[in-house]
């Protein structure tokens, strides 16, 4: 009876993240009430507070649902020897390729491009957001560096600045893509824009001090 009871409680929790996806997408995070949520998952109120605190305590768990395999890829590649540099291209291509072919992906990303920090009520859910993008430049900035003591880039690249930069490109792209999906094929396009990226930073990186040093501007 107990396994039963589990097994029913995921499904359930499924069915609602499920319907959370659906029905977010047509009227709006802040528009939608967890009543709505509900009927779209065709149980009552009662079940998504079992399940979630609030609207951002579900939206969270979408994102979870829905980045799990990203975090696997991260993990993977800092644990991952050999030449880092590909290791860092073959981990950012392969991070386009999953947001172009996951439509549950691509809903997620969107509400949260969209909601995340909008409101009081998802500041909490912004602020787990600001911790991953933490965790993720960290991996990011230990690949670099692993790359610079490689010989892959210059020896004065600043790891900070350069994995600052290819987040911040990477993220722009998601952003900008899933906004307009048919605008072209992300999945075919990605080995070419992140090589883009790559390029810029062996040719010319951020180098060591440059966050420090004054804007000729300021001078």
């Amino acid at each position: 009876m107990v396994r039963r009871t589990k097994a029913e409680a995921a499904v359930t929790r499924e069915q609602l993240l499920d319907a959370a996806e659906r029905v977010f997408r047509e009227r709006g995070v802040a528009s939608t009430t967890l009543g709505e949520v509900a009927a779209a998952a065709g149980v009552t109120r009662g079940a998504v507070y079992w399940h979630f605190r609030d609207k951002a305590d579900l939206l969270g768990a979408m994102c979870e649902r829905t980045t799990l395999p990203l975090d696997a890829l991260f993990d993977d590649a800092c644990n991952r020897g050999g030449d880092a540099l590909d290791t860092l291209r073959n981990t950012a291509i392969a991070a386009l390729t999953h947001l172009a072919r996951d439509p549950r992906a691509q809903a997620v990303f969107q509400l949260v491009f969209q909601t995340c920090g909008s409101t009081e009520e998802m500041a909490p859910l912004a602020n787990t957001q600001q911790r991953e993008r933490d965790t993720c430049l960290a991996r990011v900035e230990e690949l670099i560096a692993r790359a610079i003591e490689q010989g892959r880039l210059p020896p004065d690249t600043d790891p900070l600045l350069a994995g600052e930069a290819l987040h911040a490109y990477v993220t722009g792209i998601m952003q900008s893509w899933v906004q307009n999906p048919a605008s072209y094929d992300l999945a075919a396009a990605a080995p070419a824009l992140i090589d883009a990226m790559l390029a810029g930073l062996r040719a010319s990186p951020p180098r060591r001090g440059a966050a420090t040093a004054p804007s000729p501007a300021l001078r």
